[in-house]
């Protein structure tokens, strides 16, 4: 019995020494990759990177900031995924959020899903926090503008499958939160073309 037992395990280890081992080959997170066509994080770099830098340059900014005296301030409100594959949204806001920040020339205030966590910590402190730390109620910076956008895509496909082309274009835009005006509309393109080469239809 106790020889069944260990000619099974040695097969079993065995087996296990014969699997394929994965290789890992860590990359600088800037580097730009493109495995299989989808929208991935350099799309997101790029098209939040590109859209900020265009937005920061119109008249708007200098507007508001002549008539104010002050920079805008701006939240980054939601990104519709409109396209025909998952996309983290998430991703995509959080590059603009980083953008926005490092122009140096907006104020920016935490998402709503922020808030909240924020509203509950500072609510605790009411109660639980000394005197002298507790952080005043109702001292939020309010924004001026919240920035929205959306995410379409359309798949061109070859008729034996091998080649794709795939057309992303992102919309955003930057609305005045008082007035509903529209201060800045921008639009990126992405297109790919995939090709199959070891495809089996």
């Amino acid at each position: 019995m106790k020889r069944t037992v260990y000619s099974l395990l040695v097969v079993i280890m065995a087996l296990a020494a014969c699997r394929p081992s994965n290789k890992i080959t860590r990359m600088d997170p800037g580097t730009t990759t493109d495995l299989s066509g989808r929208w991935n994080d350099t799309d997101a770099r790029l098209v939040s990177e590109e859209m900020i830098g265009d937005a920061l340059t119109h008249p708007w900014l200098n507007q508001f900031s002549r008539e104010n005296q002050k920079p805008p301030t701006v939240i980054v409100g939601t990104v519709r995924n409109e396209s025909m594959e998952h996309i983290d949204t998430e991703v995509i806001t959080k590059e603009m959020e980083r953008a926005f920040v490092n122009s140096g020339s907006v104020n920016l205030v935490a998402s709503a899903a922020e808030r909240e966590e924020i509203r509950a910590e500072r609510l605790d402190q009411q109660e639980y926090a000394s005197f002298e730390t507790t952080k005043k109620m109702a001292q939020e910076l309010g924004a001026d503008f919240m920035l929205i956008g959306n995410i379409n895509s359309i798949v061109d496909e070859s008729a034996d499958s091998r080649t794709l082309a795939v057309f992303y274009t992102v919309n955003l835009e930057l609305i005045n939160v008082e007035t509903n005006q529209k201060v800045w509309i921008g639009n990126k393109k992405i297109k790919k073309l995939v090709e199959r080469r070891n495809y089996r239809g």
